[in-house]
């Protein structure tokens, strides 16, 4: 499409149909390229995409992506950014940096590993924490890690997947990470995911729950469920009340700002169509992004 194709590398793993939904779709179990950007808005959302594609799969004929127009790590709002650059490592997975007031920054999970990336990063203030959902998302925990000198977290009940964490949440019960901030065990998509909740505005859902552009609300994967649904509906139900947010901000899946009130009720319509779901074959095309 004018210049850009979509190459065979892509995974439909939604990353770029998140960040311009209007000019990236999907068809045949691929993203496709609808129409060129027009405008200064569109064409930073639709290198947004290029840049955020884990398989860097949204091409320019004439070869690779400017460099120049590459936006992350990109602003969300006047207190989150998003990190872009997915790794395939974490099946795409999105990521975020949280600045505190203190003029600290917290990392929730990772992009890919880059030591110029992490020194991008970096530059909006020391990385004090490099905080993992999940199993799913620890591949380059470490390395950010030890790169910024940060505390590195994850659950015990995925322990496996980042044995060298430096901090290891115990329990079902909340327990504060950092400034205003917690973390809530939610096991259900693996035994040892958890959420972050910082400053009663942006949740970070890890692969828990998601906004789904089809329903217009928030889902969970049931269909991509590696440990219980049953057990992740026991934690919805044992957690929604304790959460107030204006933000999901998933690992996958698309991002939503919503007042509080709404995301709540929300939430709790979520916890109870949860509850009615069964353990089903693991299937990806079931997905409803």
């Amino acid at each position: 499409m004018d210049g850009w194709y979509v190459d065979d590398r892509c995974t439909n793993c939604d990353v770029a149909r998140q960040f311009a939904p209007e000019l990236i779709d999907e068809a045949d179990g691929k993203s496709r390229i609808l129409r060129s950007p027009v405008g200064r808005a569109e064409t930073r959302r639709f290198h947004a995409a290029a840049f955020a594609c884990p398989t860097r799969s949204i091409r320019p004929v004439t070869g690779r992506t400017d460099q120049a127009l590459d936006p992350f790590p990109m602003a969300l709002d006047d207190g989150v950014l998003i990190c872009g650059h997915n790794s395939r490592h974490t099946a795409g997975a999105n990521s975020y940096l949280l600045p505190r007031p203190s003029g600290a920054v917290m990392m929730i999970d990772t992009p890919r590993w880059s030591p110029q990336l992490a020194r991008r990063y970096e530059e909006l203030g020391p990385v004090t924490d490099v905080l993992l959902t999940h199993r799913d998302h620890a591949a380059h925990g470490r390395r950010y890690a030890d790169h910024f000198g940060a505390r590195l977290w994850i659950h015990e009940g995925d322990i496996e997947a980042a044995p060298d964490a430096d901090q290891v949440i115990r329990g079902l019960d909340p327990m504060e990470v950092g400034e205003g901030v917690t973390v809530h065990p939610l096991p259900g998509h693996t035994r040892g995911s958890v959420l972050y909740l910082a400053d009663d505005r942006y949740c970070f859902s890890g692969d828990s729950f998601y906004w789904s552009r089809a329903t217009q609300d928030l889902a969970v994967a049931d269909s991509v469920t590696w440990y219980s649904i049953e057990e992740l509906a026991a934690s919805l139900a044992r957690t929604a009340e304790r959460l107030r947010f204006e933000w999901v901000l998933p690992g996958h899946g698309d991002r939503r700002h919503r007042p509080a009130d709404e995301m709540s009720r929300r939430l709790r319509a979520l916890t109870e169509r949860t509850r009615l779901l069964r353990p089903r074959p693991v299937d990806f095309t079931a997905v409803r992004w």
